[in-house]
Protein backbone atom coordinates (compact mmCIF):
# COMPACT_ATOMS: atom_id res chain seq x y z
CA UNK A 1 0.00 0.00 0.00
CA UNK A 2 2.01 2.97 -1.20
CA UNK A 3 1.40 5.96 1.06
CA UNK A 4 1.22 9.01 -1.19
CA UNK A 5 0.41 11.71 1.36
CA UNK A 6 0.27 12.27 5.11
CA UNK A 7 -1.60 15.22 6.55
CA UNK A 8 -2.12 15.42 10.30
CA UNK A 9 -3.61 12.11 11.45
CA UNK A 10 -4.58 11.06 7.91
CA UNK A 11 -2.75 8.59 5.70
CA UNK A 12 -3.61 8.76 1.99
CA UNK A 13 -2.72 5.73 -0.08
CA UNK A 14 -3.75 3.33 -2.80
CA UNK A 15 -3.39 -0.37 -3.29
CA UNK A 16 -0.92 -1.43 -5.96
CA UNK A 17 -3.63 -3.51 -7.66
CA UNK A 18 -6.04 -0.54 -7.89
CA UNK A 19 -5.07 0.37 -11.45
CA UNK A 20 -8.17 -1.26 -12.95
CA UNK A 21 -10.37 1.44 -11.34
CA UNK A 22 -10.57 5.15 -12.13
CA UNK A 23 -8.24 7.47 -10.22
CA UNK A 24 -9.00 7.47 -6.50
CA UNK A 25 -7.35 7.65 -3.10
CA UNK A 26 -7.99 5.80 0.15
CA UNK A 27 -7.64 7.55 3.50
CA UNK A 28 -7.27 6.09 6.98
CA UNK A 29 -7.18 7.41 10.50
CA UNK A 30 -7.22 4.96 13.37
CA UNK A 31 -9.85 2.35 12.40
CA UNK A 32 -11.73 4.70 10.06
CA UNK A 33 -11.49 4.51 6.27
CA UNK A 34 -12.78 6.35 3.23
CA UNK A 35 -12.27 6.32 -0.51
CA UNK A 36 -12.48 9.37 -2.77
CA UNK A 37 -12.75 9.33 -6.55
CA UNK A 38 -10.43 11.97 -8.00
CA UNK A 39 -12.08 12.61 -11.40
CA UNK A 40 -14.54 14.12 -10.56
CA UNK A 41 -13.72 14.55 -6.90
CA UNK A 42 -16.37 12.86 -4.78
CA UNK A 43 -16.70 10.46 -1.88
CA UNK A 44 -16.93 6.83 -2.98
CA UNK A 45 -17.45 5.28 0.46
CA UNK A 46 -16.72 5.79 4.11
CA UNK A 47 -16.58 3.67 7.24
CA UNK A 48 -16.48 5.40 10.62
CA UNK A 49 -15.83 9.04 9.70
CA UNK A 50 -18.36 11.65 10.78
CA UNK A 51 -19.69 14.00 8.09
CA UNK A 52 -17.72 16.96 9.46
CA UNK A 53 -14.47 15.00 9.29
CA UNK A 54 -15.25 13.79 5.76
CA UNK A 55 -15.62 17.42 4.71
CA UNK A 56 -12.21 18.17 6.24
CA UNK A 57 -10.67 15.22 4.38
CA UNK A 58 -12.31 16.27 1.12
CA UNK A 59 -10.76 19.75 1.51
CA UNK A 60 -7.34 18.09 1.96
CA UNK A 61 -7.88 15.96 -1.15
CA UNK A 62 -8.98 19.05 -3.10
CA UNK A 63 -5.92 20.99 -1.91
CA UNK A 64 -3.56 18.17 -2.99
CA UNK A 65 -5.55 17.06 -6.03
CA UNK A 66 -2.91 17.90 -8.65
CA UNK A 67 -0.19 16.12 -6.67
CA UNK A 68 -2.40 13.05 -6.18
CA UNK A 69 -3.22 12.92 -9.90
CA UNK A 70 0.46 13.22 -10.85
CA UNK A 71 1.33 10.36 -8.52
CA UNK A 72 -1.59 8.25 -9.74
CA UNK A 73 -0.48 8.69 -13.36
CA UNK A 74 3.21 8.04 -12.61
Amino acid sequence: MPVVLRVGPYRFFWYSADTSEPAHVHVERDEKTAKFWLQPLRLARSNGFALQELRRIERIVRLHHDELMRKWNA
